[in-house]
């Protein structure tokens, strides 16, 4: 690939998962720039370190946001001083946002897409979700990820920005149904470390799987995406490959609170951010105010409050009306 041919992306963002799809673009031959304000940051190998985000903005077209969603309101209003319509802005946040800043729990939610839409003047916005982990993105182990923008031209630049010999990006036109899968999964991650760590039978965690995914292509279907798009790889494919993702920080805190940790104490030994504690009792607070009947999230919030028993839960899992 000569220069001229290389895609030119920018990260924005350099806690692990912005330091993951640094290293994707990098392997996959595109010229990638990471923002950072902390100085401490190693990027990987054949990314480019700044701490200016009018360099960021200048560098590339295709801008992806990794940052946490309490702070993506920000950092989008920040960007949008440097950037214009010709701009392709992508996250990859497992997570959604208040109308207003904050985690406080609210029952109007926003997507990411949905922020930098009214923080910046760019219109092409997408996302990227899916089964990939940090550390497999990181070490070039064979992942796929899903590439979601109403626009092709957005996906495709995904595509050649990130696609290599151990990346495949799948490509869908519904962003609204792909962020609202990314987050209802990375919550229902968290229920699946659970039961893993209690030693449910397969059968039963087949049953919470398939169970959870119905729930949740209703409340994506409720939030303006399409109901099919959590059938595929964005949402079944990424709840199944939580059982065998031990690593993942959402399994890594289901499977401590099964071992009868705080939820302080399970946040602490994921290791990383995870978006799923404070977004669930939000979801539900969404679900009551927009009338959808979901019970697998109502339990997940009286979990991570600690307001429910190993068998109060186990009784749960067997007894759900579908």
């Amino acid at each position: 690939m000569t220069a001229e041919q290389r895609s030119q992306v920018s990260v924005v963002g350099a806690g692990e998962w912005g330091l993951a799809l640094a290293a994707a673009a990098a392997r996959a031959g595109s010229e990638t720039l990471l923002f950072s304000r902390r100085g401490e940051v190693r990027p990987p190998k054949g990314v480019t370190l700044t701490k200016d985000l009018g360099v960021a903005a200048r560098h590339a077209r295709l801008i992806v946001l990794t940052v946490p969603s309490n702070v993506a309101r920000d950092v989008a209003h920040a960007l949008g001083d440097h950037i214009s319509g010709r701009h392709l802005i992508v996250h990859g946040v497992r997570g959604l946002a208040s109308v207003s800043s904050g985690d406080q729990a609210n029952a109007e939610l926003v997507t990411i897409a949905d922020v930098v839409r009214s923080e910046t003047p760019a219109k092409r916005l997408g996302a990227l979700g899916g089964p990939a982990l940090t550390a497999d993105l990181l070490t070039g182990k064979p992942s796929v990820l899903v590439c979601g923008s109403a626009y092709e031209e957005v996906n495709r630049a995904l595509r050649a920005a990130f696609e290599s010999r151990t990346l495949r990006l799948y490509p869908t036109l519904d962003l609204r149904g792909l962020e609202w899968a990314s987050a209802l999964v990375g919550c229902l991650a968290l229920g699946i470390g659970y039961a893993q760590a209690l030693d449910v039978s397969p059968g039963l965690v087949a049953a919470v799987i398939s169970r959870s995914m119905e729930e949740a292509s209703r409340i994506a279907a409720a939030a303006g995406g399409e109901a099919r798009t959590l059938l595929g790889l964005a949402g079944y494919g990424d709840l199944l490959a939580c059982i065998a993702q031990k690593e993942r920080p959402e399994v890594r805190v289901g499977a401590a609170l099964a071992q009868g940790a705080p939820i302080a104490k399970a946040l602490a030994m994921a290791g990383a951010r995870v978006e799923a504690v404070k977004l669930i009792p939000r979801i539900v607070a969404w679900n009551e105010h927009n009338a959808v009947r979901a019970p697998i999230f109502a339990s997940l919030q009286r979990l991570v409050r600690g307001e429910t028993s190993r068998d109060e839960i186990i009784d749960n899992l067997m007894m759900f009306e579908r």
